[in-house]
């Protein structure tokens, strides 16, 4: 079933993959400062969406950054610097990325060349500037970001690229920064477990380019003997790639536009995310900027910091679960059960919080 913003894929429940590595988590737990993110209950938010129990997977503060994405660019880094030799880093960001690519760099005392798109905030990119980054901002889209990224790492003696968009040639870092992100997961799990819960019914990902997503499926597909938990992509409308390429059958490029969810503004989905994504996505759905924003508040009001593309999960689940019967019904039975919500990052990640009503 698909619309302008809503697709499901109900095969995808019983599709299954091989699970990813362990070792990123080992990894992790070997840095400084290291410490699973908040699992925080929210029965308000039950409630509202008619199910049993909702849980948010905090990601606003992880190893001193307000978002998720050290985990992949860690992991990726440390598999990267062991196999080749090299003493900086080159990225294009939409943001957190970039940051997350900074602050390691600066660990390891290695330069960082961060390229950021023209549509991300000042202060956004102030941020990276402060981890000790070079930063060059480019009048262009994200995904012509990452081209100018790449071609600026191949001029750039003992540069190493490192970025989470894989394209023919270019896999073997995206991959390991997907294994990062299954961290996350795994200490969700562990932490459901914990507080006696159900294991999880439903998952709410934001979407980007889908490296999240395809760390997602990679774990919640992997063969198990509870029901695997509905999986439901969320991305703006304005730039609703997985989406149009899920509908399509195929991958598809948007064009994009200017949105408050500027961590997830690509027009292009991962080319190794894909056949996951195509797979293993129960649902796929796009929120407005409204939406997003109205979801921070609402997180905001409920203790949880959250900027628009954390914020997004809550609005794709209200897509979900409570504008029509149908699309609830989409969904797997077990998914009213225990719902998860992927906080991807604090409100300090992204100013729009703030400029925005």
């Amino acid at each position: 079933m698909s619309t302008a913003d809503w697709y499901t894929h109900p095969p995808a429940r019983s599709w299954t993959c091989p699970p990813a590595p362990r070792e990123a988590a080992a990894f992790h737990a070997t840095l400084p400062g290291h410490a699973p993110t908040p699992l925080r209950e929210v029965p308000a938010l039950a409630d509202e969406l008619g199910v049993r129990r909702v849980f948010v997977k905090d990601e606003s503060s992880r190893l001193g950054l307000p978002a998720f994405k050290i985990l992949g660019a860690s992991w990726a880094i440390h598999r990267a610097l062991a196999e080749t030799s090299g003493d900086r880093l080159v990225t294009a960001t939409d943001g957190n990325h970039g940051r997350a690519v900074a602050r390691i760099a600066r660990l390891l005392g290695l330069a960082a060349h961060v390229l950021v798109p023209g549509a991300v905030h000042p202060a956004a990119a102030a941020a990276i500037e402060r981890e000790g980054a070079r930063v060059t901002r480019v009048g262009c889209s994200y995904d012509d970001a990452v081209h100018l990224a790449a071609e600026t790492a191949a001029r750039e003696p003992a540069a190493v690229l490192v970025q989470d968009t894989s394209r023919p040639g270019y896999t073997q870092i995206p991959e390991w920064i997907t294994e990062g992100y299954t961290t996350l997961f795994h200490e969700a799990d562990a932490q459901l477990r914990a507080l006696g819960a159900e294991p999880a019914g439903l998952v709410a990902i934001p979407v980007g380019v889908g490296s999240l997503a395809q760390a997602a499926v990679t774990h919640y597909r992997a063969p198990r003997n509870a029901p695997a938990p509905s999986l439901l992509s969320v991305e703006p409308d304005s730039a609703a790639c997985v989406l149009a390429s899920l509908t399509a059958s195929r991958p598809t490029t948007v064009p994009t536009g200017t949105t408050v969810m500027t961590g997830l503004n690509c027009g292009t989905p991962s080319s190794a995310a894909w056949p996951r994504l195509r797979d293993g996505l129960d649902g796929a759905t796009a929120v407005t900027d409204a939406d997003s924003l109205r979801a921070a508040r609402d997180l905001a009001a409920l203790g949880i910091s959250s900027g628009p593309c954390g914020a997004a999960a809550l609005a794709g689940a209200r897509a979900a679960l409570t504008s029509s019967a149908e699309r609830r019904a989409a969904l797997a039975e077990h998914s009213t059960g225990t719902v998860v919500l992927l906080n991807t990052e604090g409100a300090d990640a992204n100013p729009h919080t703030s400029t925005h009503p």
